[in-house]
């Protein structure tokens, strides 16, 4: 069959690209492809449910610059869809001396960034939280909570809606580019499209390579191990409430988190994934594991940062070790207050060199589009990445 455009991967920036590109192109053929049996299976429905409002990101680059808008345009695209938003504001907190040099620098990326961040003393945190403890704090009121599976669903409903087409369960066993378009294999089916989105997420060097691409970096998954407190602790905070980051590590830290549905999470933790698309305790995938210990940074990254390493596997295998993480900040918090909820593995670029890719990255050919790496806030900002795409896509 004949297509304008395919797009592989409906997650939410699959989503909302395919959403944007028809509304571009009213009339186009476009094919939405997903190799699971619904939208968000993956990174989109497991995650926090975070709005992020642009505090950590380097000033000017594309993940500061798409937040910032991303929260508005979030913001616009649940009221005008029924999609539950709530701005709590954030809290990110320090509890030591030490820790108030990065604090200060956070502050100050704030600024940068357009954000209009207010320091708080003790006396005025035990006001705004009576449960956390801390010596100094930020406070960016912008941040919110939403439903990201909800506006991932929304954006698909939509798209279909305006004429476009989706196959779900589908896998894509090949891409072939020639002089006219992109032939993707699909089991025994063959697909033509003038044109190729490709927003993979933790299988994005999979697709990548797939289509002969040659790439010097690979997705080294990280599992995000979350817990849930009990009913009783619903009110715990008011607040999205965050320890200081390390600045090294593009991982912030297991910080409370209330939801729309009136409940909180508390985490994540950041591990090795050794199952890309794996959400138990001890998923397990011999090929990705064995793909991941083949590659150079892998080896590289680990050894860089090994101390940080072993001090996450160790409070991911003792509770307790996790629960003093959350009790720098909220003492009352016990072991058994910290309930089962469902783990996120979150995709990230690593270069051969064991760098962390911590902005956008975009692979292109003449005829397609692969987004290697769409890291945090990416669901924030999934709406102006999608005008960037198709800028980028339909404007070259």
């Amino acid at each position: 069959m004949q297509y304008d455009f395919a797009i592989i991967g409906a997650g939410i920036v699959g989503a909302a690209s395919s959403l944007e590109l028809i509304r571009r192109r009213p009339g186009a053929r476009i094919l939405l492809l997903e190799k699971e049996a619904a939208v968000a299976r993956h990174q989109s429905g497991h995650n926090s449910g975070v709005v992020h409002a642009g505090v950590y990101y380097e000033p000017g680059s594309l993940k500061a610059r798409f937040c910032r808008a991303g929260v508005r345009d979030t913001r616009e695209f649940c009221r005008e869809n029924g999609i539950p938003f709530r701005t709590t504001g954030k809290l990110i907190v320090a509890t030591g001396e030490a820790e108030l040099p990065r604090l200060d620098a956070l502050h100050e990326r704030c600024r940068l960034n357009g954000l209009s961040p207010r320091t708080v003393d003790c006396r005025e945190l035990r006001e705004l939280e009576p449960n956390i403890t801390g010596i100094r704090a930020i406070r960016v009121a912008e941040s919110a909570i939403t439903d990201y599976p909800a506006i991932t669903d929304s954006m698909v409903r939509q798209f279909t809606g305006r004429g476009g087409e989706t196959r779900f369960g589908t896998t894509v066993e090949g891409i072939e580019e020639g002089a006219n378009g992109v032939r993707l294999r699909l089991g025994g089916e063959a697909v033509d499209a003038g044109r190729l989105l490709v927003c993979g997420g933790l299988m994005a060097d999979r697709l990548a390579r797939l289509q002969g691409l040659r790439i010097d970096w690979r997705t080294v998954p990280f599992r995000g191990e979350y817990f849930r407190l009990g009913p009783e602790w619903n009110d715990v905070v008011r607040h999205l409430v965050y320890p200081v980051p390390d600045p090294a590590l593009p991982f912030l830290g297991v910080h409370l988190t209330p939801q729309v549905d009136g409940t909180v999470t508390v985490g994540p933790n950041a591990v090795p994934g050794w199952k890309r698309e794996g959400y138990g305790k001890f998923a397990f995938s011999l090929r990705d594991t064995l793909e991941m210990l083949r590659f150079p940074g892998w080896w590289k990254l680990t050894g860089r940062h090994a101390g940080t390493g072993l001090q996450e596997l160790w409070h991911s295998a003792w509770k307790r070790g996790y629960l003093e993480r959350v009790r720098r900040y909220c003492p009352k918090v016990g072991l058994d207050d910290l309930l089962p909820h469902p783990a996120g593995v979150r995709a990230q670029a690593v270069a051969r060199d064991g760098t962390m890719i911590h902005d956008f990255l975009v692979e292109r050919t003449a005829r397609s589009l692969h987004v290697g790496n769409a890291p945090s806030p990416a669901a924030t900002s999934a709406l102006p990445i999608a005008r960037h795409l198709c800028d980028l896509f339909l404007n070259d």
